[in-house]
């Protein structure tokens, strides 16, 4: 592209990550000329060397340190370019629980988002993604610890369906998926568009979206990894889709979507840690798919348990030890197993704009105090049932779980949600049931931004079913009815 390139579209879509990638293909299989503008780069699995720190600064936004402010900071790493976080997610596909959808439709005002009007582009991204159930053997022996346990103690469990056709257990689902198993958008969706003629930009940072006389007109762009140039795309139709984090931001600096006061606010983290525990069996962690197996016995208590591993750089920044007895615990890598704690959580968050960039501040309540305690506790009697030697909580020496303080917690969180809510009322959402920005014709959103609440679930396949029923309902057509699936994956609601 020369310097000062305009492009004009159907529609222009900002952003190639669960929500971006499928919106943008399904309307350029549907006809649509659309452009698909990416912040970040085109990876090749051919280069993914399963090594964790120059993964993660490749892969992930500023190498996987965002953290948010608050008591206690958490974590929350962010993926990077075509395929955003489904690039370095676990690929793990629930459903949205049907409770939480009729929440949505109870509290939120959000006609049609029921489960039985989803079911449709549910099962279709399920189709497209070779979405399955992962089998024992797959699951490796770091599962089978968690599946003693659970079966000892008689708590529901079940092996997780994954978007991950083909895989062989590498072990390295959050560094980029070696093998090219993994079915991120950037390798699924994006191929879609482009061979439907759809247009591709990477290494494009969206500046602005313009909008006159109450309809969104273009979108502003530097384009260029090493010589920034600008770009301009006319479109009719935008969708921003830059993640619950950055749409936001794109938003606020458009000057689109601040009358409610609900821009930024409203967020929703699913924080979650994990303990480790000191087998006698040979475990090999890094043998098998990391997240392959959920305990869901405390879901309608807002807290589930799911797989977690990695290689031995990794496990070594985790694991809960210090001097003499993290090299002791290391030097037996081979018969460590570790297993993660998520809570469904009712704190909220928001996000701030502080010299163009993002500010998090997200303090955790009492509430989800209270379940972090509860679930470390189950966490340690699961283990525990399972034959551990020895378990290592996240927490510092001498603390139990019944007496943690938030300033002693350990966590991560890696499903933000919330900031552009839906809503029905303007003055309470952001984005309307159909995801359009209240008030502005012609832009709609379609991330994890617009998700009103806490899914107690990983939020991949809820964010790809709504990008797909906006995308049908762009072209003014019902999302077409796949072939039947296995059953879906559910966690207890």
């Amino acid at each position: 592209m020369s310097r000062g390139t305009s492009l004009v579209a159907d529609v222009c879509v900002i952003g190639a990550g669960a929500g971006g990638a499928v919106v943008a293909a399904e309307l350029a299989e549907g006809g649509a000329r659309v452009v698909l503008l990416e912040q970040g780069a085109r990876h090749d699995p051919a280069d993914f060397t399963a090594h964790p720190p120059e993964m993660l600064a490749r892969l992930y936004r500023d190498g996987g340190q965002t953290v948010t402010l608050g008591s206690p900071p958490i974590l929350l790493p962010l993926g990077r370019g075509l395929g955003g976080t489904t690039l370095v997610n676990s690929g793990t596909c629930f459903r949205t629980p049907p409770r939480v959808l009729d929440r949505w439709v109870r509290e939120f005002g959000l006609d049609g988002l029921d489960a039985a009007a989803l079911a449709p582009a549910f099962a279709r991204v399920e189709q497209a993604l070779s979405i399955a159930e992962v089998t024992p053997e797959l699951a490796g022996r770091n599962a089978e610890v968690a599946r003693r346990g659970a079966a000892a103690l008689g708590w529901s469990h079940g092996y997780l369906r994954r978007n991950a056709e083909g895989c062989v257990g590498s072990g390295v689902c959050a560094f980029g998926c070696p093998t090219g198993a993994k079915r991120d958008t950037g390798s699924t969706y994006v191929p879609r568009l482009e061979a439907a003629g759809g247009r591709v930009v990477t290494h494009a940072d969206v500046r602005r979206i313009v909008v006159e006389d109450g309809r969104v007109r273009r979108v502003e762009a530097r384009i260029g990894a090493t010589r920034p140039r600008t770009l301009t795309v006319d479109a009719d139709r935008v969708v921003v889709a830059c993640g619950t984090i950055h749409t936001p931001l794109l938003l606020a600096r458009s000057g689109i979507g601040g009358g409610s006061g609900q821009l930024g606010r409203n967020l929703s983290l699913h924080p979650a840690t994990a303990g480790f525990a000191l087998m006698d069996e040979v475990v090999d962690m890094v043998r098998g798919v990391p997240q392959s197996f959920y305990v869901d016995e405390f879901a309608d208590e807002g807290i589930v348990f799911e797989g977690v591993a990695g290689p031995p750089a990794y496990a070594a920044a985790a694991l809960p030890l210090s001097g003499r007895r993290h090299a002791e615990a290391m030097a037996r890598y081979r018969n460590l197993a570790q297993f993660g704690l998520m809570v469904s959580d009712s704190s909220r968050g928001r996000v701030h704009v502080v010299a163009g960039r993002p500010l998090i501040r997200y303090d955790l309540g009492a509430a989800d105090l209270a379940k972090v305690r509860s679930g470390l506790a189950k966490l340690e009697q699961l283990f525990l049932a399972a034959g551990a030697r020895e378990v290592y909580l996240p927490l510092p020496s001498g603390r139990r779980p019944h007496d943690a303080r938030p300033r002693d917690l350990k966590l991560m969180a890696f499903h933000p949600l919330g900031t552009a809510r839906a809503h029905r009322d303007p003055a309470l959402g952001v984005v309307d049931g159909d995801l359009r920005v209240h008030g502005v014709e012609g832009l709609h959103v379609a991330d994890g931004a617009v998700v009103p609440s806490a899914l107690g679930v990983n939020p991949q396949l809820t964010i790809m079913a709504l990008a797909t029923r906006l995308a049908f309902a762009l072209l003014d057509r019902s999302v077409p009815t796949a072939e039947p699936t296995t059953e879906e994956a559910a966690c207890r609601s």
